[in-house]
Parts: structure tokens; C-alpha cells; sequence
């Protein structure tokens, strides 16, 4: 809907706050009515609001890997078939709009009420839309969550696989909820094919509530301000995102920059695995190509294009001094072109569980060194550039019982160090935005200790401004686990900024129950006895400027 009307600048801003608030409180629900500690103490999950397209109006301040990605999958929720009040669309295939298999992602469509009948969205009657077709989705509200368990070669689903099929249950979009009504068969089989069915039942029901959140939401604020209103400023936060973009790229200096940085490893090979980026910057328009990187690899470092679509837009945003909402405006000004069937486009059925947590995280690296050359003073060192993934499963025989668990951690590092400002220390950076599990959470709900838990000191990169410095965070085992390590920047560090030393490699041990210490790869799958401690010195980032010293 258009209207020639004038936008009130006062309104507009309300507008763009209420469709943030929108988002965060789903977030919030999903949250308070998450079963696992990685949903309600880690954070790891992401919510927005869509317009009848399913273009993005607003998210809130979740997971950038989450969010950049999320638009596909609402798509793929709406090619899926037809659409009614009530429905719910779940998915979780990352070649069809999702990232890796554990996070599961839930479509909502919002349909207004008949204005002839006033029916059809009982929340609101009395409500009338002049005009508005009322069979037809006026939003769509979706929300992602990664789950510790949906299958798979190993506990957590982060496995090391050769392909997509060991690494859990493939869900394409199909209806979770018909009608208002959950379908109890597509559960079962949810269910019967997890580790932890108890929990996964419980998030899944916690992301059905975020989403209704949502709706009613936005029926309320249609039943205040009418469809069109609505509608109205929800383009003009698009297209100012847009005219902030274009006005941020426009003062970059024309031209072609570019840079190259590496994967250590996919986890088969010992060979590294390089990512090239080549930024044309021509006035107000951006195009980073991914043209020259590896191909898809047979490990699961491989990231589709949502992913890679993801971190590019993730970088150009955090140019934009002013505050915009990261919506479909964003995308506008910035073509992306990522081969297909390399590994920043990998194509079915290549696994794909790590491109999403580690491919991600440098080709954020890659997208920010390429910008260095054309803005040195404004991008900062590279950060940690890994989320430090570790994946814990087995049996808790604790209190005489016998219950299955599967644990999902990441563990934040060393931020790069800024032009005037140092890293920050044992933060979660760029493409992850979770916390660090409480150990008191971590202890309650699995058969581990925690024996350490400290910042990594002096891993942070030298400079005049220093990197920050990584985590140190050692699990003892109380029952026998199955464990996978999957991790980066362990071969290759994190590189400093203009005259800055590179951060520390991140470093995995195993420290047997006797004492005797062994080095771990940084991708591996391994046993576990009670008393066996997994020990993981997280990177730190790198440093800005020469040193004084």
C-alpha cells in the first residue's frame, strides 16, 4: 500500500521502535520459555518481523548469522504452498533457506481480519481494514533457534561429516502447526529422530509462542493504526536503511580492493582453505565478489549462500554510524556474488554444520580486510574469528538415572583492537552474539565441572591499541561423553591492524585423569571417561597501530 501523504519524522521514529519492540519481545518469550541452557542462558536464537513479501522490516538485536539469512527461509515458507490463519511453517534445510541443521527455523504468516465478515483473527474484532485482502498474509513473523540435538553421527549434530545426511534430520518447510492445530505426526517423527526429545519439544513449543507473540503484536498495532499506516512507515525504515547504506558507500573512495584470508583446515585435510574478496565500490553501490576462493570442501566448514549473504551485509551495516534497522533496505545496495559450488556457495548434499559458526566468521574477516584498504582508520583488527564450538553427549547417570543429554557450547575470545580503542576481552565476536554459558547453568543441567573458567592473559595482539584476550574454559567429564571440537584459528591467527600484532592462536587440549596432557587438532571427535578435562584456550584479537613501545 502507498499514500502520497508526508511522513511525519515524529512517527516515523515511534514506528521504527515499535517494530524493534516487536522483535525483541518474541525474543524475550523465546527466552523465558526456552527448556535447554542454550536457548535460555546462551541466547542462541533470533527473531523478526516481515512484510507481506517477505521482505525484512525488523529484527532484533539476536544473532547476525541468524538474521541476514533469515529472509530465504521465510520465502522458502512462502513458495511452500498456500498459506492460512493459524499455520506454521517449519525448516531447517540449509539449501533451502536455512544455515545448518540444528537451527531450526519457525514462519508465521499474519493475516488481518475480513472486513466484511470480521473474522478470521479473533484477537481483534471489531477491527475493520478498508481495502485489505484479507486472504492474503499482510506479515509474516519467524524466529530461529538452535537446538543441542536433531540427530546425526554424533551428540550436538555438529558433527565431522563428508555430507549434509550425517549431520541430522533434514527438515524442508513443512507446516508444524495447520490451522491453529500442532500436528502431532511431523512431531513424532521430529522427536523420535533427537538425542534429547524432552527438550527439543519444549523449544520447539517455546519458538511457537514467540511467534504467536509476534502476531498479536502486529494485530494490535493494525487494529490502532490501520494496514496502511502500518505499511506506510514500514517502507520508509526500509528505504531510509537504504539511503544510509548508499550515503555510507558513496563516501568510500571508488575502486576495487581486495583481500584473502583462510580456513586452518575442513577437517579431513590438513590443507588450508582460502576465502578471496574483491570489493568494487562505484558511488553509491557495492559489489563484493567471492570469485577465486576454494571450492566446497568435503568437510563441514562450507557455507551456502545465506550464510555468506549474511556476513556481507553484517559488515556494511556496522558502517552506518547512525542508527538503522538492519532490514531488507540494506541488501539494496550491495550485490554479493559468491561462485556456486565454492565454499562461500556450497551446493547439496556437501555438509555444511560448520560453515554457518566458522566460514562465516571469516568471511566476515575477509569482507572487513578488503574495506581496510579503501577506509584503514575505520575497520578494526580481526577478531577472534572463530566461535569455538564444542558439542558434549552421552548418558547422566547422576541420581540414579539414566537420561540421554547433548550439549551445545560456543565460547567467545579476543575482539580486534579499534583505531583509539583496545579489544575487548572474552567476548562472543561479529557474527555471534550469544553469551557465554554460566557455569552454575552449565553444572545444574549436565554431568560436567568446571575446573577453570579465566581470561587467556597476554593473547591479545600488541599495538599502540592491544587485542583483547581470549577465554580459557576447562570441562571436567563425570560420566562418559561423547565430545566434538570444532574450532578455527588454531594454524593461522588473527591478523593485526595497520602495524598491529596478530592475536594468539587458539589451542585444545586433553588432559587425561592421570595428569598426562595431549594436543588436540582443532576439529575433532573424540571419547571421553569421568575425570578426562577438555581444555579450550580460545584466540585472542589482534592489535591496531604500531606499538610505542
Amino acid at each position: 500500500m502507498t499514500s502520497n501523504q508526508p511522513l511525519d519524522p515524529i512517527e516515523f521514529e515511534i514506528f521504527k521502535n515499535i517494530f524493534v519492540s516487536v522483535a525483541e519481545e518474541m525474543g524475550v518469550t523465546l527466552c523465558r520459555t526456552g527448556f535447554s541452557p542454550n536457548i535460555k542462558e546462551r541466547l542462541d536464537y533470533s527473531c523478526a518481523i516481515y512484510d507481506a513479501a517477505g521482505h525484512t522490516i525488523a529484527q532484533g538485536d539476536h544473532l547476525p548469522v541468524h538474521l541476514g539469512a533469515m529472509p530465504l527461509s521465510v520465502r522458502a515458507a512462502i513458495e511452500s504452498g498456500p498459506l492460512h490463519p493459524g499455520d506454521t511453517v517449519i525448516l531447517n534445510d540449509p539449501f533451502r533457506g536455512g544455515t545448518h541443521l540444528p537451527d531450526i527455523t519457525l514462519v508465521s504468516p499474519v493475516f488481518l481480519p475480513d472486513p466484511a465478515t470480521n473474522q478470521g483473527a479473533p484477537s481483534v474484532r471489531g477491527f475493520i481494514a478498508d481495502g485489505w485482502d484479507s486472504t492474503k498474509p499482510a506479515f509474516f513473523v519467524a524466529n530461529r533457534a538452535h537446538h543441542s540435538d536433531v540427530g546425526g553421527m554424533s551428540p550436538g549434530s555438529m558433527p565431522l561429516a563428508r555430507e549434509i545426511f550425517q549431520e541430522g534430520l533434514i527438515v524442508p518447510p513443512v507446516k508444524l502447526v495447520k490451522r491453529g492445530a500442532l500436528d502431532g505426526d511431523l512431531v513424532a517423527l521430529i522427536l523420535a529422530n533427537v538425542r534429547t526429545p524432552h527438550e527439543r519439544e519444549g523449544d520447539l513449543t517455546a519458538q511457537i509462542a514467540s511467534n504467536r507473540v509476534g502476531e498479536l503484536r502486529l494485530l494490535a498495532l493494525a487494529q490502532r493504526y490501520g494496514p496502511e499506516k502500518i505499511y506506510r512507515y514500514a517502507a520508509a525504515t526500509q528505504d531510509y536503511a537504504e539511503r544510509m547504506l548508499r550515503s555510507t558507500i558513496a563516501a568510500i573512495p571508488d575502486g576495487r580492493y581486495e583481500f584473502s584470508d583462510v580456513l586452518d583446515n575442513d577437517g579431513f585435510s590438513a590443507a588450508p582453505v582460502r576465502i578471496r574478496c574483491a570489493i568494487t565500490i562505484a558511488g553509491d553501490h557495492a559489489t563484493v565478489d567471492f570469485t577465486g576462493s576454494d571450492p566446497q570442501t568435503s568437510g563441514g566448514v562450507n557455507a551456502n549462500f545465506a550464510i555468506t549473504m549474511s556476513a556481507t551485509l553484517y559488515c556494511f551495516r556496522c558502517l552506518i554510524e547512525d542508527e538503522v534497522l538492519y532490514n531488507d533496505g540494506i541488501g539494496r545496495a550491495v550485490t554479493v556474488i559468491a561462485p556456486p559450488g565454492s565454499v562461500v556457495n556450497a551446493q547439496h548434499p556437501s555438509a555444511v554444520a560448520g560453515g554457518n559458526v566458522e566460514c562465516s566468521q571469516r568471511i566476515t574477516d575477509v569482507v572487513l580486510g578488503a574495506l581496510a584498504k579503501a577506509l584503514p582508520h575505520r575497520i578494526p583488527a580481526a577478531s577472534q574469528g572463530t566461535m569455538n564450538n564444542i558439542t558434549l553427549g552421552g548418558a547422566d547417570t547422576r541420581n540414579n538415572q539414566n537420561k540421554q543429554f547433548a550439549y551445545y557450547e560456543t565460547m567467545g575470545g579476543g575482539m580486534g583492537a579499534r583505531n583509539g580503542l583496545p579489544g575487548l576481552s572474552g567476548v562472543h565476536t561479529h557474527m555471534s552474539n550469544t553469551r557465554n554459558t554460566p557455569i552454575e547453568a552449565l553444572e545444574q543441567s549436565l554431568p560436567i565441572r568446571i575446573t577453570t573458567y579465566a581470561l587467556r592473559k597476554n593473547s591479545g595482539g600488541a599495538g599502540q591499541f592491544s587485542g583483547g584476550n581470549g577465554l580459557i574454559r576447562e570441562f571436567e567429564m563425570l560420566a562418559e561423553t561423547t565430545a566434538t571440537v570444532l574450532t578455527e584459528r588454531r594454524e593461522n591467527p588473527p591478523y593485526g591492524a595497520q602495524g598491529g600484532e596478530p592475536g594468539a592462536c587458539g589451542r585444545n587440549s586433553l588432559i587425561h585423569a592421570d595428569g598426562s596432557m595431549e594436543h588436540l587438532p582443532g576439529k575433532v571427535t573424540l571419547r571421553l571417561a569421568p575425570g578426562d578435562r577438555l581444555r579450550i584456550e580460545t584466540p585472542g584479537g589482534g592489535g591496531f597501530g604500531l606499538s610505542k613501545a
